[in-house]
């Protein structure tokens, strides 16, 4: 009687998979048996023992060509994204513009904080949508998430914006999109992921935001380079240096084959990071959400380590 009740809850099961999160069931004769553990454990929300250890509070891991998700630990819970957020911000500014466009940096600069992340951009240079890219996404400057937003709200409605109008517009692009992409666990409120108790996101979430991104051809070069250097018109040339650590060659937590993505941290949402890697024509999307200072870069190492397994 147990065997015939655990079969029939398997097949639930994976019919509800299949339903719900789009899996094939092609994916069920491959895998076989090793497909059925890995179903029940995602049911239940249980860390395989190849992932004891993960501090982050929320964790998954994605095949960026098919979708589909490998892992997951909580990876439709409420989250604060920090500077993760930055991967939207950045994809729509290179949706609604040119790389090659030039933009000028206006006072919206002036409003950063003593602590925040910043590119070092300075109000009346002018550089190109794809170098304030990489001044997004690299050293995660706020100072030009900002003006990301001030550039593309202008854009937009052909007026001009205060700052703080300007990010209240780019905050609603930022949800459409998200919506339109399926992330709707999320809210946004700002373009650079400062603490705010209404914006929030998910694990799930932030792997289709970055999934998207990745697409872009300018986005995935970008987020992928360790240095980065922008020659910005009236200011000289600014050298963007990648705090992702994935990245560097010589560091503790290089990984072969890492390209991207984007680090993030506020005291409320802990370290933070959605990271890529490609093996074998393989490529894999993680999120860590909530995790220590070391901890999020071996959680990254181990679920990009466990995906590529798989």
């Amino acid at each position: 009687m147990f065997r015939k009740k655990r079969y029939f809850l398997l097949i639930l099961i994976i019919l509800i998979i299949l339903f719900h999160d789009k899996l094939s069931f092609q994916n069920v004769q491959k895998h076989g048996n090793a497909f059925i553990q890995q179903v029940e454990q995602k049911w239940r929300g249980v860390r395989t023992p190849e992932l004891a250890g993960v501090e982050g509070q929320a964790v998954l891991i994605m095949d960026r060509d098919s979708g589909e998700l490998l892992y997951s630990d909580n990876g439709k819970k409420k989250m604060y994204p920090a500077s993760t957020t930055k991967i939207l911000t950045a994809l729509i500014l290179l949706e609604r513009s040119s790389p090659d466009d030039t933009v000028t940096v206006g006072d919206e600069v002036l409003l950063r904080t003593s602590d925040e992340s910043s590119a070092g951009l300075v109000q009346g240079e002018r550089l190109t949508v794809r170098d304030l890219t990489a001044a997004i996404m690299l050293p995660s400057g706020n100072d030009a998430a900002r003006t990301a937003a001030v550039y593309v709200a202008e854009l937009e409605t052909g007026t001009q914006q205060s700052p703080e109008q300007a990010m209240s517009y780019f905050a609603e692009l930022m949800n459409e999109k998200a919506k339109k992409l399926g992330a709707v666990k999320s809210h946004f409120v700002n373009p650079h992921g400062l603490h705010d108790p209404d914006h929030y996101s998910t694990a799930y979430d932030m792997a289709l935001i970055a999934r998207e991104a990745m697409k872009l051809e300018e986005f995935n070069e970008i987020v992928g380079e360790s240095e980065y250097a922008a020659a910005a018109q009236g200011q000289g040339e600014h050298l963007f240096q990648n705090r992702n650590k994935l990245l560097n060659s010589s560091g503790e937590w290089f990984f072969q084959g890492a390209n991207g993505i984007k680090t993030g941290y506020t005291e409320k949402a802990g370290y933070c990071l959605v990271g890529s890697a490609t093996r074998e024509e393989r490529e894999l999307i993680t999120v860590v959400l909530h995790s220590t200072e070391q901890g999020v870069w071996s959680d990254t190492v181990k679920l990009l380590d466990y995906g590529f397994r798989i």
